[in-house]
């Protein structure tokens, strides 16, 4: 029979040793939360960052990556691999240039085209889109709502070009059923950017 001191020490070491243990398990739980309640941080600071930095390229593409750095408050490096990223997950699809071709000698016409399909068997929209814009006087090619199915935005030369596009190209995919061309005539805003920015008169100006 054990000494009844030892027994009474041993209960002691005991519920000491269960409460360490849950004391653990607390600790345990509460670092998975923390831990949790970090990365889902990182998560949304990650999502902003990447937000602020393609609504700043969106406007200037050609934007120093410097300037860049500092207007974000982060190292070059991290703008560098970020869009390195987002250009592997096809997130960045391409960098383009905006031009105002009425003010240079070259001739363009662009025209939007509303096309109305009807899919044939084992040939959905993605199919005739696909037909479609594999034609490189096509700029871009939108599934819409509404009377017409696509809007293929076009560029040619002339706008007979652009009629024989619609008539010898486009017109003889069997899916077509009809096309309504639009003509633009003038462009005042494009891509955010105004294009035709109105002149002040100095004349009305000084008589105020």
């Amino acid at each position: 029979m054990r000494p009844f001191g030892r027994e009474e020490n041993e209960e002691r070491k005991s519920d000491r040793a269960g409460s360490d243990f849950l004391e653990e398990l607390l600790a345990q739980f509460f670092t998975r939360i923390k831990c949790g309640r970090t990365a889902a941080k990182k998560e949304v600071g990650m999502r902003e960052f990447r937000e602020q930095l393609l609504g700043i390229i969106e406007k200037n593409s050609r934007i120093d990556l410097k300037e860049l750095a500092v207007i974000l408050g982060v190292e070059e490096i991290d703008v560098v691999n970020e869009l390195a990223a987002m250009e592997a997950e096809g997130i960045i699809c391409g960098y383009h240039t905006l031009i105002d071709w009425d003010k240079t000698g070259e001739e363009k016409v662009t025209a939007l085209i509303e096309v109305k399909v009807t899919p044939q068997r084992d040939m959905g929209f993605d199919k005739i889109a696909e037909r479609i814009y594999q034609y490189n006087e096509a700029e871009a090619v939108y599934l819409m709502s509404g009377s017409f199915d696509f809007t293929i935005i076009l560029e040619g030369k002339t706008m007979r070009q652009v009629a024989l596009f619609v008539s010898e190209k486009l017109s003889t995919i069997d899916s077509v059923l009809s096309t309504s061309t639009h003509f633009i005539l003038k462009k005042y805003k494009d891509h955010g950017t105004i294009m035709q920015k109105e002149d002040k008169d100095e004349r009305m100006l000084s008589s105020l």
